[in-house]
């Protein structure tokens, strides 16, 4: 019988990478390189993810980020990984007199129980990003 009724997250998940995202990573499978995980879903029911907020950490040149979805299992096999999206994110100029550019990429979907989200860059990234995905428990 299917569900008819809306869901909702039990609490709310906020998860970010625990270093700066900075180096580039060229691979298009995601099975080499260096990779950022930003977000795991919970083992037991999975979880939502709302949003990718990029905050540059300083003067940066251009790149472009790629999300990945990742099913819970190694990344070194191309099969566990799929390219969801990519955003172009500006170069960037540190400044103590006026705000650095946000870049935010909705996401808005539902993840299966321990799915992942990888962040990986085209270029590397001098001052490097603070990235953070915004979304909840089931």
């Amino acid at each position: 019988m299917p569900n008819n009724q809306p869901i909702f997250s039990r609490i709310g998940d906020i998860q970010w990478s625990s270093t700066s995202v900075s180096s580039a990573n060229t691979t298009k499978d995601l099975t080499t390189g260096t990779t950022y995980s930003v977000f795991t879903a919970d083992s037991t029911n999975g979880g939502y993810v709302q949003r990718i907020r990029f905050r540059p950490l300083g003067t940066n040149a251009a790149t472009v980020a790629r999300i990945w979805i990742n099913n819970g299992s190694v990344t070194n096999t191309a099969t566990n990984n799929i390219l969801f999206d990519e955003v172009s994110l500006a170069a960037s100029t540190i400044s103590e007199t006026s705000a650095t550019s946000l870049t935010e990429l909705p996401l808005n979907f539902a993840l299966p129980p321990s799915y992942k989200i990888f962040v990986t860059l085209g270029v590397t990234a001098s001052a490097g990003y603070a990235v953070s995905v915004i979304g909840g428990k089931y």
